[in-house]
């Protein structure tokens, strides 16, 4: 039987399903206001034809009360507004769970990109061996971050695990319990989250979603492709920020990290007990049964109480299970041996650490941090440091660093700043957690920001002088983030390992160098194109470089959920890199709705973990195919200076702080109470762009339906090439080059996200009309062209699917956004009045900041 095409199986499996399911979640009474689920549909009809005519959100929400609630007061209007906003995030949990329940229909489980899809295609071309050999060195890392662009509370990604399954066996009674269930449970956080309840948040997605689906991988892996029950390269592992990210946030103390590597150690053992729990039950054989109860035992008890006296180590649970699987091979028959091979090698993937908690912080604050820490050892004559050290010269510094003295470490206690103590102490920490869940607990210290050398090495030495001394078991992680930054990258990494000591410590950890590239603030900083063409010309480089010094770069990327920030199709970036670009390893950070719309479900994860292990393999196995050509790159250069340009000239216009200040929700995310950072890095009153963090910058625009980080400057770019007649030099780019195709099909849903009716009012405002119409005319300008360069008759015409379930969401937040508009709008009338009715500002600001969470969770990878 044929399989039908994807946006059938996605209309049939989705679509039709959740307007069943619709229809019965809108008649159910959640609370004292009657009729809400009869009176929104109505709603959105009126939203929907208002904007079709060219109305504004305010003429829309008065035609609304005018036409079908005329009796109601200005109170009862504004409680209904409310109610609308719980139903529709309402309504956007129950599409997600049934887009989750349906993923493995709707998506092919074994088509391209998949893992058995990548064996056979490999087998029938002969190059099984050569596919062997590249899974000995391969990895792919994905490293959980808690920046904050998840609004699920925990208990309600709970109801969505449990309407997923409902869903799947359409059990309506569960299903209809779960819809009142939803309707009881609160969407919102009355207080911020601490670091550490980001930490537990996330621990639950490698419980119930990372220790299986990586499990199933890896077996797949092992007997399938290897044939063997051998333990081969891990392939797959996992990074983690929570906890350990401080970069911005005074929240995250040295006890923060601690007591989150615990919880992950428990994590992980409390995993490994039920596993063993159920092999207990099964291994129930002479010389093995009691061997087994015990293994649990132990197991059981370590997992409550990490100073178990009779812990079993690492090195020692291997060995044993390894002795009961023999037993079972030579004396039983095999019997159950899948089950115990299934544990050794989650054993083997998680070790005691399930994952590596990742230390970041900025370079400016280590560079403070040194600078007390060595006026502190010239007071009492430290044998490494002349009295003038800070009139030296930078490389005179760097020299004196790489060769301190360790013989005595810094007594971290007599610093009585907090900032001081708390960066000294965190080294600490990561000594501790090694000791505790293995070096892979914390090995890993990243510095945001990096500009210099010397901000490596200081950090370099100062992981040596507080508790490493010479025996540095961590890998320093410079993070290179702005165009500028971006640009120096290479000379930075050149002067480092020409340096000895350095680069002895590079050999000591396997002569890999890992860099992180950031595209949150590259985006912010130089735009669409440039950011991404900026990293591409970045990573080839650092790979030029570090080649000719015998390291092997591993490029961390700093990808967010949407294409401005690095996201989007991420696994066709890495099939599409070429042979210049080093390709050993994928790492990359996942981070707020993008964990659970991803690798939400154990098929989700499954999917796109596999489609990122096989992107890397065919960018590696095919890469002759991708060299991008001479004339290509000086088009893709040019495209990227125009576009930089553009958006140089956008970001510095007058109105552009003040258009998002008073037009935009981005002051409104500070109150949201999802994150436990800061919404802006200083503590200005006012305004600056250099404070602004990413995730608020993106997700702001993406509020205004003006998705602009995503594709401001494209349009302009692609404009100057068909303006001097050589528009066949972008088409013949875009025919070449897998990456520059993947950065406007990006682009394109950053598009198709946008809805400039929804602001169309904006354009005949006095003060921010004229800016208004310039972001609309980049906007029409770039999707003409895109239209012309890709033969397309409309956005994202390739993936139908993807598309249809674009297009569904967005109409959910239709209302939602309307009403949005609508109260930011009688906020700025409030705030213009003589006499401000302060109480009226604050229902409204409320109502902006409520709207919020739903229009974030509907987009998925918005923010």
């Amino acid at each position: 039987m044929p399989v039908e095409p994807k946006l059938t199986r996605f209309k049939q499996n989705v679509l039709s399903k959740y307007q069943i399911y619709n229809s019965i979640f809108m008649t159910l009474p959640f609370d004292a206001i009657t009729k809400t689920g009869v009176l929104l549909p109505l709603f959105h009809e009126t939203c929907k034809k208002g904007f079709a005519s060219g109305d504004d959100p305010t003429t829309i929400v008065d035609t609304f009360f005018k036409k079908y609630q005329a009796r109601r007061n200005r109170e009862s209007q504004i409680n209904l507004l409310f109610r609308f906003i719980q139903y529709i995030e309402r309504q956007v949990v129950l599409f997600d769970a049934i887009e989750d329940a349906s993923f493995p229909i709707v998506n092919n489980m074994e088509g391209i990109g998949t893992l058995r899809n990548l064996k056979e295609s490999t087998i029938s071309q002969n190059k099984l061996d050569e596919l062997k050999d590249y899974l000995e060195e391969f990895k792919v890392r994905i490293v959980l971050t808690a920046h904050p662009t998840q609004f699920y509370p925990g208990s309600v990604l709970g109801i969505i695990t449990d309407l997923t399954e409902a869903i799947k066996t359409n059990n309506l009674n569960d299903i209809n319990n779960l819809f009142g269930q939803l309707g009881k449970t609160p969407f919102f956080k009355h207080k911020k989250p601490t670091p550490y309840d980001e930490a537990v948040s996330l621990i639950w997605y490698l419980e119930n979603v990372f220790y299986k689906s990586f499990g199933e991988i890896y077996n797949y892996i092992q007997q399938n492709i290897f044939s063997d029950s051998e333990a081969h390269n891990e392939i797959i592992n996992i990074g983690f920020w929570p906890g350990g990210d401080r970069d911005g946030n005074p929240f995250v103390k040295p006890k923060t990290t601690i007591k989150v590597a615990k919880r992950l150690k428990q994590a992980i053992l409390n995993s490994y007990h039920k596993d063993l729990k159920v092999l207990s039950r099964k291994l129930t054989f002479r010389n093995v049964e009691d061997r087994i109860i015990k293994l649990e035992e132990t197991i059981y008890n370590y997992s409550i109480d990490l100073d178990y006296k009779d812990a079993i180590s690492l090195p020692e649970l291997k060995k044993e299970l390894i002795e009961i699987r023999d037993i079972v091979v030579n004396d039983h028959q095999s019997l159950y041996i899948n089950d115990i091979n299934s544990l050794i090698n989650r054993i083997h993937l998680f070790g005691y650490n399930f994952a590596t908690l990742d230390i970041r912080q900025d370079s400016r604050i280590h560079h403070d941090v040194f600078t007390t820490v060595i006026d502190n050892l010239l007071k009492t004559d430290h044998p490494s440091f002349p009295k003038n050290y800070h009139d030296l010269s930078e490389e005179e510094q760097i020299n004196i660093l790489s060769n301190v003295d360790t013989t005595n470490l810094i007594d971290i206690d007599v610093f009585e700043d907090e900032m001081v103590s708390n960066t000294l102490k965190t080294i600490k920490a990561i000594k501790q957690i090694q000791e505790s869940n293995g070096e892979l607990g914390a090995n890993r210290y990243i510095i945001s920001n990096n500009q210099t050398a010397l901000n490596v090495i200081q950090l370099f030495s100062m992981l040596k002088m507080v508790a490493f001394r010479d025996h540095l078991t961590v890998d320093v992680v410079p993070l290179f983030e702005t165009i500028t930054d971006l640009e120096n990258a290479q000379p930075v990494m050149e002067q480092l390992y020409n340096n000895p000591a350095y680069i002895a410590h590079l050999k000591s950890r396997g002569n890999k160098q890992t860099i992180m590239l950031g595209f949150s603030d590259g985006t912010k900083d130089g735009g669409y194109l440039m950011a991404n063409w900026g990293i591409y010309t970045a990573k080839e480089k650092l790979t030029e470089i570090s080649r000719k010094y015998d390291i092997t770069a591993i490029f961390f990327d700093g990808r967010g959920g949407p294409p401005a920030r690095g996201g989007g199709k991420t696994h066709q970036f890495y099939a599409s890199l070429g042979p210049t670009i080093e390709d050993k390893e994928v790492q990359l950070t996942i981070q707020g709705q993008t964990i659970s719309s991803n690798f939400g479900t154990l098929d989700s994860s499954q999917y796109n973990l596999e489609q990122l292990i096989s992107s890397g393999i065919f960018n590696r196995m095919g890469k002759d195919q991708h060299a991008m050509p001479h004339e290509d790159r000086i088009v893709m250069n040019d495209l990227a200076v125009t576009s930089y340009q553009a958006y140089k000239d956008f970001k510095n216009h007058p109105m552009f702080i003040p258009y998002l200040e008073r037009m935009s929700t981005l002051k409104y995310y500070a109150k949201t109470n999802i994150g436990s950072r800061p919404s802006k890095r200083g503590s200005s009153d006012k305004l600056v762009f250099s404070d602004l963090r990413a995730i608020p910058f993106v997700g702001s625009w993406s509020q205004l339906k003006q998705n602009v980080p995503g594709f401001y400057g494209v349009g302009t770019a692609l404009k100057a090439y068909e303006e001097r007649g050589e528009f066949y030099k972008v088409e013949q780019l875009y025919n070449n080059s897998k990456f520059f195709k993947t950065l406007l099909e990006n682009s394109m849903m950053s598009l198709t996200k946008s809805f400039f009716d929804l602001t169309m009012y904006m354009a005949k405002d006095p003060e921010f009309g004229a800016f208004w119409t310039i972001i609309y005319n980049e906007y029409l300008t770039t999707k003409s062209l895109l239209l012309k360069l890709t033969g397309y008759k409309v956005l994202m015409e390739n993936e139908p699917s993807v598309k249809a379930s674009i297009e569904v969401r967005e109409s959910i937040v239709l209302p939602l956004l309307t009403i949005q508009q609508y109260a930011l709008k009688k906020i700025q009338e409030l705030e213009k009045e003589e006499i401000k009715d302060t109480e009226m500002i604050e229902i409204y600001e409320k109502i902006v900041t409520r709207s919020l969470f739903g229009n974030i969770n509907a987009s998925r990878n918005s923010a």
